[in-house]
């Protein structure tokens, strides 16, 4: 079993943090299979820090510590300070668990085992978060994994949104990867690689997530530093309460076909963050309504002369952060605001 020894809060994503320990034994057989969690991982390197790790491991060293992570609210503790009730806890749902951090530790100590000498019940270290929804935790992994290699902060969101949201959850919304679309493709789906898109520009609150203009490596760094500059405590709406919402739209064919647009699904995303009350305050009828005076003063704009996805991008999330002071205004002086915003 997993033993907790100490406990802490970090307050930076609202979560509790335990250390603890276990063996190399109940590792292998409880913690490995929580690398095939996710569809894709990231690759297992064959280096020689790794071959050294694995000589070292069998002659008896301390490995260091892998951060596996939960989400759940902390609030649901009877004493989040509780050690028994906490390693309770863990142990109980272990097999819910994440590994932020250590996956190709755990994959060594996986091949060291096959090793006659493999000390099977020496110590293995572990960091513990237990974190209260999915945006915190996806903060934090990023933050870990900030400089690793070969698996992206855009891989990594890819992932992460497959596996940590459950479209069940959301039965209006028909989601299908690629290889899904290319085998039997559902009318007026949406495409996973357009969702993992909304929930990075959601996290790192900028539309402008894929640019081609940048290095993918540079681009990359860009994204970490914006993930790392967001002040995650003081965002209130979760990326799965937007989902929710798009979720109740999918009964207006106008909304659902608006939607399936990713710079709309991606813009929308960051856009409500300012406003999401308010919209979600709003009947369908008035979203609806919004969306098509959205519509009718964008066709204002000259095509010919703008970057159509970028300019799109921008209106879209300006439009919706502001939709209660321009709910009631008219086509043209929406179109008017869109200029001026925009300098075009």
């Amino acid at each position: 079993m997993i033993k907790v020894f100490s406990n802490y809060s970090d307050q930076v994503i609202s979560s509790i943090v335990l250390l603890g320990d276990t063996t190399y034994k109940y590792a292998l057989n409880n913690i490995l299979p929580l690398a095939n969690r996710f569809d894709s991982q990231r690759k297992i390197m064959d280096t020689k820090f790794y071959e050294r790790l694995k000589r070292d491991i069998i002659r008896g060293c301390m490995m260091p510590p892998i951060t596996i992570a939960f989400v759940h609210n902390p609030a649901d503790f009877v004493d989040k300070i509780d050690i028994n009730e906490l390693q309770r806890f863990v142990n109980d749902h272990i097999n819910e668990g994440y590994i932020l951090d250590g996956l190709q530790r755990i994959n060594t100590l996986n091949r060291a085992s096959n090793d006659p000498s493999f000390p099977a019940d020496r110590p293995i270290l572990l960091n513990i978060i237990i974190a209260e929804n999915e945006d915190k935790l996806l903060y934090r992994m990023i933050t870990l994994n900030n400089g690793q290699k070969p698996m992206s902060p855009r891989h990594q969101i890819e992932i992460l949104t497959q596996e940590l949201f459950d479209f069940a959850d959301y039965p209006n919304l028909s989601v299908q990867t690629e290889k899904e679309k290319s085998l039997t493709s559902i009318k007026d789906s949406y495409s996973v690689a357009d969702i993992s898109k909304a929930y990075l520009a959601f996290i790192t609150e900028a539309v402008h997530i894929d640019n081609n203009k940048f290095i993918e490596e540079k681009m990359d760094q860009i994204l970490v530093g914006k993930i790392m500059d967001t002040d995650i405590t003081s965002v209130n709406v979760e990326f799965k309460d937007i989902l929710s919402l798009i979720n109740t739209y999918q009964s207006s064919s106008t909304l659902k076909k608006w939607f399936s647009f990713g710079n709309n699904l991606i813009a929308f995303c960051v856009g409500i963050k300012s406003d999401y009350n308010y919209i979600k305050s709003l009947s369908i009828i008035d979203v609806e309504s919004s969306v098509e005076k959205f519509e009718r003063a964008f066709d204002g704009i000259n095509s010919s002369k703008v970057n159509v996805g970028k300019i799109r991008r921008e209106l879209v999330k300006y439009y919706i952060s502001n939709l209660e002071r321009f709910i009631d205004m008219g086509d043209d002086e929406l179109l008017s605001e869109f200029v001026s915003e925009t300098a075009i």
